[in-house]
């Protein structure tokens, strides 16, 4: 089982060993208001030739469901400039946010632009890396919070090979259920690609994303351990607390998933 951390971006492989990770997430670009394609990183060849696994997260300004076309279109070219890059470091994936149309949008729309940009996509040769489509916790337009959502979301987007992430906090702030959701999600993807294995700060379907470590918060650890352990996939932890915080939910997993 390799057990990760969503870590900065500066020495990703420094802030593996810190914390005795065997997979890393990061961002290559800043994720809240950069719109440009990533610049190539000095530590391309030394990412993709060492034996920690890395994985990117786009930036949360991408909205492929979106109505809006100044931020759908330019979403869809920023999605594949980032696989581009993170083909580069040799990433297993990149991870994007399932999305929402505006307030009295028709949500079909939203799953329809998703196959759309997929669609448009593939005609150019696809994706340099899978993309990993991650449920959210908030939004009453969100694609990927419900999973009644996600299901329409997979019907537009599955004949596209797209991967699943499958984030434990956004599930309980988005009041779906972890107590059998390993099995929910594969009935509707198929597949889960990867954890984001995380506390939650809030309570059931409080709609908050605020993550939280593994031996606080309102979700019992037990049940991310069993989240971890039933979807067989690499987990990355994106809690608080910086290298301390994170070696511990780290070790915390690996001491009880393989139990």
């Amino acid at each position: 089982m390799r057990i990760g951390a969503h870590v900065d971006a500066t020495d990703p492989l420094d802030e593996a060993a810190l914390r005795k990770a065997d997979a890393v997430q990061f961002f290559l670009a800043d994720p809240q208001k950069d719109w440009k394609t990533p610049q190539p990183r000095p530590d391309a060849e030394r990412l993709r030739d060492s034996e920690v696994d890395v994985y990117i997260h786009a930036p949360y300004v991408i909205n492929l469901a979106t109505t809006n076309n100044r931020i759908r279109i330019p979403s869809r070219k920023l999605l594949l400039g980032h696989a581009t890059a993170a083909a580069a470091v040799g990433a297993k994936g990149l991870i994007v946010h399932g999305g929402h149309v505006n307030a009295g949008d028709d949500i079909a729309k939203g799953f329809d632009n998703w196959r759309k940009a997929f669609a448009q996509a593939a005609e150019s040769g696809g994706h340099a890396v899978p993309v990993l489509i991650e449920n959210t916790a908030g939004g009453d337009n969100a694609c990927a919070r419900r999973f009644d959502n996600l299901a329409r979301l997979w019907d537009a987007v599955g004949e596209y090979d797209v991967g699943f992430c499958l984030d434990t906090c956004h599930a309980h702030a988005g009041g779906e259920d972890l107590l059998d959701i390993v099995d929910r999600v594969l009935a509707i993807t198929g597949r889960i690609d990867l954890i984001h294995a995380n506390g939650s700060k809030d309570a059931f379907d409080s709609g908050r994303d605020r993550h939280e470590n593994l031996d606080g918060g309102s979700i019992d650890p037990e049940l991310v351990v069993a989240v971890v352990r039933a979807a067989g996939a690499p987990a990355i932890v994106e809690t608080p607390g910086g290298v301390e915080g994170q070696a511990a939910d780290i070790a915390y997993l690996r001491d009880r998933v393989g139990r």
